[in-house]
C-alpha cells in the first residue's frame, strides 16, 4: 500500500467527488453532529466545479481560532490517498471541549465506502498518530467509537488504543502517541 497521509489538494478531485457519492449513497449527510454531514450538505452544490473544489480545498484543511465560529474548536484535516485516488480522511481536533472529551475525541477519521475492509483505516490512524504528536503536541490521543463499530474498536485497539470507558454508545480509548510513534516523523 503507498498511500499517504497529506494536505487537502486539488489534485484529486475527481477521485474525491466519487467518494463523496459513494457516501452520500450510504447516507452520510444525515448524521447529527458529523463533519462530513455538514460538509455534504454545505459543499456538495459547488465542490463539482473545479473554482468551488478549489475554495473548498482552502478550508478544508484548518480552522483556527480566527476563522472558526464559537464552541468549534481548532481543527485540522488531512486526506489519505494513494496517488490520485481519495481513500479517505482524518480531522484532528486541537484541544477538547467537554462534549468531545466524551464523544468525539482529538482524532476523527474516515474510509470511503469503496475502499473499506483493506486496512485503510489502521494505516491511516497510524499514519495520524506523528502528526498529533510531533506538530500538534497532543499525547495521549482520545479515540472514540460507537459501541456497535467492530471494525473501528479493532482498528484502535491495533494502534495502541487503551480502553478507558464506554459513555452513552461511545467506546473511548487513548493511544500513547509518542510510543505508538517511536522514531517516526510525520
Amino acid at each position: 500500500m503507498s498511500a499517504q497521509l497529506i494536505a487537502p489538494t486539488v489534485a484529486v478531485h475527481a477521485s474525491f467527488l466519487a467518494a463523496m457519492d459513494e457516501f452520500l449513497a450510504e447516507g452520510a449527510d444525515s448524521v447529527q453532529g458529523s463533519s462530513m454531514a455538514h460538509e455534504l450538505r454545505t459543499w456538495r452544490g459547488r465542490w463539482g466545479t473545479v473554482d468551488g473544489f478549489a475554495e473548498y480545498v482552502g478550508t478544508v484543511g484548518g480552522l483556527m481560532d480566527h476563522e472558526r465560529p464559537d464552541g468549534v474548536v481548532p481543527l485540522s484535516t488531512r486526506w489519505w490517498v494513494d496517488g490520485d485516488t481519495y481513500l479517505g480522511r482524518v480531522a484532528f481536533r486541537h484541544r477538547l471541549t467537554p462534549s468531545l472529551l466524551t464523544w468525539g475525541g482529538h482524532i476523527g477519521y474516515g474510509v470511503r465506502p469503496g475502499a473499506r475492509r483493506r486496512g485503510h483505516a489502521t494505516a491511516m490512524l497510524r499514519a495520524a498518530l506523528p502528526v498529533a504528536h510531533h506538530e500538534l503536541g497532543i499525547d495521549p490521543v482520545l479515540v472514540t467509537c460507537d459501541d456497535t463499530n467492530t471494525a473501528s474498536r479493532k482498528v484502535i485497539e491495533a494502534c495502541g488504543g487503551i480502553f478507558e470507558d464506554q459513555r452513552d454508545d461511545k467506546l473511548r480509548y487513548w493511544i500513547p502517541a509518542a510510543a505508538a510513534t517511536a522514531g517516526r516523523q510525520p
